[in-house]
């Protein structure tokens, strides 16, 4: 087998991996934890339908890639719940090493396309970056919001905590800020979100 079609297998069958890596975020209906691919794929198709509702024009293929290897690094660094200030401290560091591991796996011109993406989309800069992590504030908030709050109590978050993070969704989208507002304001109404 030709050598950059073996490492794009390999690197193939590597990602495979993220259906490994739980999340705090239960899936819809009370169901289990969801993983990073369900995740990834799940942002990438609401990315798709709701990018009408972006602040401003994108790259909808560029959004639907972030969204799809924005977790990958995971694989190695471990999910860090978004709440959890202490695991964020040492995230960065992490997920870089995972970052060179494991997209080091490609031929160096996909290998240098993908971190280009994947720091593009960290980097929160871009249209297309602050649409996907808009795609990854709402998704989650989706879920708990689904199963009636339970992340949230579990977790006892607060609603400064949740505002906190969802006020990088306004960035891409204001209109689906408003839906994220309303959630959450519903949310606290029902205890479900500490004040």
């Amino acid at each position: 087998m030709e050598q950059r079609l073996k490492q794009q297998l390999d690197f193939a069958l590597e990602i495979d991996k993220e259906k490994n890596i739980f999340r705090q975020t239960h899936l819809s209906s009370h169901g289990r934890n969801e993983n990073d691919a369900e995740h990834a794929w799940h942002m990438a198709i609401m990315a798709y339908l709701l990018r009408e509702y972006s602040n401003e024009e994108v790259d909808i293929g560029k959004v639907m890639l972030m969204c799809l290897i924005h977790d990958i690094v995971e694989i190695d660094a471990g999910d860090t719940y978004a709440y959890d200030t202490e695991m964020q401290k040492s995230q960065k560091d992490r997920e870089d090493a995972a970052k060179e591991r494991i997209f080091s796996l490609l031929p160096e011109d996909q290998k240098q396309e993908l971190i280009a993406l994947f720091d593009e989309f960290e980097a929160f800069e871009t249209a297309e970056s602050k649409f996907a992590h808009a795609m990854d504030n709402l998704q989650p908030l989706m879920l708990n919001n689904s199963n009636g709050g339970a992340d949230w109590r579990e977790h006892q978050v607060r609603a400064e905590q949740v505002y906190g993070r969802q006020s990088k969704t306004k960035l891409g989208s204001k209109t689906l800020f408003e839906v994220t507002d309303n959630i959450i304001k519903e949310n606290i109404k029902r205890g479900n979100i500490k004040e």
